[in-house]
């Protein structure tokens, strides 16, 4: 079989665009680290309290439009979902982040499901597994699996479709479907 320069090319090319989207597969699918949630109570929810729930995490400022609009979906999803083990969390940080201003947007969104804040923003980058130094874009947006695997993510060049509701609604189903039907295919004895 004769290869043209051009055919060994253009299948040199595929190759490459094929294992770099398997690496940032790979590098994406990676079990969450433990996360800290002070609410302003000043409750503190472990992140790993929800594993065997879908989780989505929105990292956020409290002063962005964008922040606030995608805080609103995830109330929808947590009334609509959180029965099939469905979990929002909302995180605010920031320099100017407190507990008192934190309080008052959570009572006045009436959200269904916990937003909590840091002052360290040091901690989101940890949890992110970002560098210091790399631009922060806001909202970042993580969705775990059941088993506590980070699946997706948003912000710094990632697939921003999470941030439409059909889109992240579309993938939090798949994640509690392929669950369900993973478990309902294991016999009785085993669940």
């Amino acid at each position: 079989m004769n290869m043209s320069a051009r055919q060994i090319v253009f299948f040199f090319a595929c190759i490459t665009i094929a294992a770099s989207s398997l690496l940032a597969q790979v590098q994406l699918s990676r079990k969450a680290p433990e996360f800290i949630v002070t609410k302003p109570s000043g409750e503190q929810i472990f992140l790993s309290s929800f594993k065997g729930n879908v989780v989505v995490m929105e990292f956020m400022f409290i002063g962005s439009p964008k922040c606030i609009r995608l805080a609103q979906m995830l109330d929808a999803l947590q009334r609509d979902l959180g029965s099939r083990g469905y979990q929002s969390v909302a995180i605010a940080f920031g320099p100017h982040v407190d507990q008192a201003l934190v309080g008052h947007v959570a009572d006045h969104m009436a959200l269904t499901y916990p937003l909590g804040f840091t002052t360290a923003s040091s901690d989101v980058d940890a949890f992110l597994g970002r560098e210091g130094s790399e631009k922060l874009e806001i909202p970042q947006m993580v969705v775990i699996d059941r088993k506590g695997v980070i699946r997706a993510t948003t912000g710094d060049g990632a697939d921003t479709r999470m941030e439409d509701e059909a889109a992240l609604r579309a993938l939090v189903n798949s994640l509690l479907d392929e669950t369900a039907s993973s478990s309902a295919a294991k016999p009785k004895n085993q669940r």
